[in-house]
């Protein structure tokens, strides 16, 4: 598997990592109808807020608190005509994903201590952001997955000219309580046992004669997440079809919280949250699919090495960064991206549990920024 650009779309339809505690300055909200399991955990997170010009000190301590609240700061001043910021300072919005919130969050930090402008991000989910970049309201989308045909079209309607930059790859992690002591890998046919639509399986049992016949309460991605996207396609093999008797949260921390109060849980969540988690969480190996007639592949558990390579295998992808080529006319926004997709970034993913994507794969998304900020300027 290609890890960068649209070798990855060969793979799969691409649709849709991390920090702990619960993240402030963001939008939470989760949408599918669902039964929720039995038991669900008792969750009562403080409320904070968080703003991305903190230092990493500051920024680490807020990371730990949630709010409902968008991170916010001082209105951009544009001119109505042009929609050009003013030179002094000026607010650069991304909306979207939960799993590139992190990310994004740490380059807006360190953007913001070089800069006279801020960064105000939003995460709502891949679904939820995306609604925002297609009306307008945010010069980034921040996403899980890659953009579909449909959005192609959408964006295409509205006069939308966009970009595409790899920023990072994730793994989906799937992840059980610590006192889980009889599981430790689990194969794809049984994780689409487990989450297919009208599934059967109620306890472990039900899985495996020899496991305790207690029943598997469930946690995962709410369905405007990218992640939710690409885990139901690589999984159930359709986009979006799932068991809906589990708990959903566009929050991942939400997820890591659930499934570290339940003994019997189980849940799929980034690869970032459960790194920034591993005292709370147990990570299962997984097995690929396999065709009819084929030996079972062997369980690979997720880590940097695995993901980067393809080797965790189907649960691997990439996360991307859209951006409005209108809002790259702005000083401002093309300045993030560059700092966005430079060397110096690198190290901030992997300090948030992230794997950085290869160097050739970094290159290519230099050169795809800088040749649109080129056009740009000659065509003015």
């Amino acid at each position: 598997m290609i890890l960068g650009g649209n070798g990855w779309r060969s793979a799969a339809v691409l649709l849709t990592i991390g920090a702990a505690g619960i993240f402030s300055g963001c939008e939470v909200k989760s949408t599918p109808v669902v039964t929720p399991p039995s038991t669900p955990p008792t969750l009562t997170p403080p409320a904070a807020k968080v703003t991305a010009n903190s230092d990493a000190e500051a920024t680490a301590k807020a990371d730990s608190a949630q709010s409902t609240e968008p991170v916010k700061s001082e209105p951009s001043k544009t001119t109505e005509a042009t929609g050009s910021a003013a030179a002094d300072s000026a607010t650069i919005s991304a909306e979207g994903s939960s799993t590139v919130y992190p990310i994004c969050q740490s380059f807006a930090v360190e953007f913001e201590k070089k800069s006279k402008h801020t960064v105000s991000i939003g995460m709502q989910g891949t679904g939820g952001g995306y609604k925002k970049f297609m009306n307008r309201q945010a010069d980034i989308w921040n996403a899980s997955r890659g953009i579909d045909p449909k959005e192609v079209k959408e964006l295409a309607e509205k006069g939308i000219e966009w970009l595409e930059l790899n920023i990072a790859v994730d793994g989906i992690v799937i992840a059980v309580n610590p006192k889980n002591t009889w599981c430790s890998n689990v194969t794809c046919e049984q994780l689409k046992q487990i989450w297919e639509p009208d599934s059967k399986v109620k306890t472990w049992s039900d899985l495996d004669p020899s496991w305790p016949a207690q029943p598997i309460l469930l946690y995962g991605a709410d369905s405007d997440s990218g992640t939710f996207e690409y885990f139901t396609e690589v999984i159930n093999e359709k986009k979006k079809a799932t068991n809906t008797n589990y708990t959903p949260a566009a929050n991942d921390n939400v997820l890591v919280q659930g499934i570290a109060a339940n003994k019997t849980a189980l849940g799929y969540i980034p690869f970032g949250y459960y790194i920034e988690n591993t005292e709370k969480l147990k990570a299962l190996g997984v097995a690929d699919k396999t065709k009819s007639g084929e030996a079972q592949k062997p369980f690979v558990e997720p880590t940097e090495e695995a993901i980067l390579s393809g080797e965790y295998a189907p649960l691997a992808r990439p996360l991307y960064m859209y951006v409005n080529k209108n809002s790259l006319k702005r000083p401002e926004v093309a300045a993030f991206l560059r700092f966005a997709v430079s060397r110096e970034s690198q190290s901030l993913i992997g300090k948030r549990g992230f794997v950085k994507v290869k160097e050739d794969d970094r290159l290519k998304a230099v050169a795809k920024l800088e040749e649109a900020i080129n056009e740009l300027s000659s065509a003015k």
